[in-house]
């Protein structure tokens, strides 16, 4: 197992801190950072000019001595020593400040040491391209080639404390701080509200970055400051009073701000995994209940919401300026947003799986002059601002501060304005679930037996159970039945399977396999249109539309799947 090197691929590296080359160490960051830097010398000229930007959590691994600090600095001394200008922040910060920081300077790349909300023994390594948005193929392949020709130890790569004293070492943190939180309040419309606003909300940071952030993004909106769960707001890297360090999980990691909310008299929850990329939000229902939301249901609320501000800054804005709008959402992601698009006048697009391809694709049509609203993927992951091209949760805890205290005013609640969103575009009702499975050649026959379904290549089911499929796109090969030369538009790849059903009732589902676990996840939304509102029918005919396709797809028994652990 030592001997199998990490692999280097779009998200950068992420694996266990330890010995050995299959886990993160100083010995295997010295050679990822050589790596990448001799790519980067190959790309640009003038990176002696420009230089890079490298941030860290606050993750450590006592037993191997490892640390996303320590990380860091010797990432800062591979650059250092071939006369490359550093802005090494002097402190943790969450992820969004790197790409923030790569967009504020013109710098040529970005570094953050971060595993986000994996857990604690976990560290991870990402990285951002010149344009402020994460690395894509095929720059991955050629840092993946630079790292392997460059395993050796350049002769100053662990001078960390020289290089910590070199005049090519900069600390951007103040500055980025001030200009961080002066970009998002572009997205602030409602201060006089958010000044006189009642609303009490409990926040934390689960043993993460996040809690001074959060409170100064509160600040900069005049919001009223944050309750902070004390057992949680301070960073430590060893997570103790959860499980798992992922506010995904939903409940079990909000326990401790349920009960905070409860004795404060607070209706709200918002709560950043550990690198403060993502946000959950909770509401206290009037039974007393708490109501996780589903990041489906958020990109909802939050891409209503900026669209709303956006109409109200350019209330006389003609047809053609609306249409210069856009807004993405990854695949897997509810359409939501089309449909409201469709009915608003924007324009929606849909992305490949991951905040890389959208901020991508945002970089591009901003370059053509387009306007980006906003972007969401269902995994809790939000862009609410343009000045990062990367998912954000200290500005769209923010942001969501502004719209619940908004909302209070027309005594509003976030579960009622979820509603409305439905009422008014159309239901979107989803469920996303997973199977475990460690056996790579199960995955590839039960996904190989969907493309091959009347027995030549590319005959896909036209049914599942009583449900007729009207199209299928399968991103692992190209193809898509619902394009006049059935040859898909998006990007597709070899290395992970994908297949999209379309069905006559308005059912999408997508069977993906994860890039980091062992999982075969599944993706399934009834889309409505406005005006059907029978959500009882709906939940039960998607109920009943999933079951199908776990029984005829999955084929669970057969396959040995382990559900996902309840």
């Amino acid at each position: 197992m030592l001997l199998s090197r990490m692999e280097f691929g779009t998200a950068g590296l992420r694996a266990a801190m330890g010995p050995g080359t299959c886990c993160m160490n100083d010995l295997t960051i010295i050679q990822t950072t050589q790596g990448f830097c001799s790519y980067l010398e190959d790309s640009f000229d003038n990176i002696k000019e420009r230089g890079v930007v490298i941030g860290y959590d606050a993750r450590a691994h006592p037993p191997s001595g490892g640390g996303s600090k320590r990380f860091a600095s010797l990432a800062a001394a591979v650059f250092i020593s071939r006369g490359v200008p550093v802005h090494l922040f002097s402190d943790i910060t969450p992820t969004p400040f790197v790409p923030f920081t790569v967009s504020q300077l013109g710098l040529c790349a970005g570094i953050m040491v971060t595993a986000s909300h994996n857990p604690k023994q976990d560290n991870g390594y990402k990285v951002y391209w010149e344009n402020g948005a994460q690395i894509v193929s095929p720059h991955d392949k050629g840092i993946a080639k630079a790292i392997e020709e460059n395993l050796e130890p350049w002769p100053k790569s662990w001078s960390t404390e020289e290089a910590l004293k070199s005049p090519l070492l900069k600390d951007p943190y103040q500055d980025t701080h001030t200009q961080y939180f002066e970009a998002i309040q572009k997205h602030c419309h409602h201060r006089d509200i958010n000044k006189s606003s009642e609303v009490k909300i409990v926040h934390t940071s689960v043993h993460g970055v996040g809690h001074t952030f959060v409170q100064s993004a509160f600040q900069a909106f005049d919001l009223h400051p944050p309750y902070a769960v004390e057992e949680q707001k301070d960073p430590d890297p060893e997570f103790p009073t959860v499980k798992y360090p992922n506010p995904e999980e939903g409940e079990g990691v909000l326990t401790l701000s349920f009960a905070l909310a409860d004795r404060e008299g607070a209706a709200f929850v918002l709560a950043n995994d550990p690198d403060a990329d993502r946000l959950a939000i909770a509401e206290k229902q009037e039974s007393g209940k708490w109501r996780v939301f589903t990041g489906n249901e958020l990109g909802a609320l939050l891409g209503w919401w900026m669209f709303r501000c956006w109409k109200e800054q350019n209330s006389d804005a003609a047809a053609a300026e609306v249409k210069n709008l856009y807004m993405l959402a990854s695949t897997v992601s509810s359409k939501i947003l089309r449909a409201i698009a469709l009915k608003e006048g924007f324009h929606f697009e849909e992305t490949l799986t991951g905040f890389k391809w959208m901020g991508n694709r945002a970089r591009d049509l901003l370059d053509q002059g387009k306007t980006v609203v906003f972007a969401f993927e269902e995994a809790i992951g939000y862009m609410c601002s343009p000045s990062v091209l990367d998912k954000d949760g200290v500005s769209a805890a923010a942001i969501a501060g502004e719209m619940i205290s908004y909302l209070a005013t027309k005594s509003s609640s976030l579960s009622q304005q979820v509603t409305n969103i439905y009422e008014e575009y159309g239901y979107h009702i989803s469920k996303n679930s997973y199977f475990i499975c460690h056996d790579q050649d199960v995955i590839r026959s039960l996904f190989e037996r969907l493309r091959t379904h009347s027995g030549q290549k590319d005959s896909y089911p036209t049914e599942c159970g009583r449900f007729a499929i009207s199209a299928a796109r399968d991103l692992t090969t190209g193809y898509d039945s619902n394009q006049p030369s059935n040859k898909a538009v998006l990007p597709t790849s070899r290395s992970s399977q994908m297949i999209t059903f379309s069905f006559a009732n308005g059912g999408v589902a997508t069977m993906r396999t994860s890039g980091t676990e062992p999982k075969i996840k599944y993706y399934t939304e009834l889309c409505a249109a406005p005006g059907n509102s029978d959500v009882t029918h709906l939940k039960k005919e998607l109920d009943e539309l999933v079951d199908a396709i776990v029984e005829n797809f999955f084929e669970p028994e057969k396959n040995k799947l382990q559900p996902k652990p309840e």
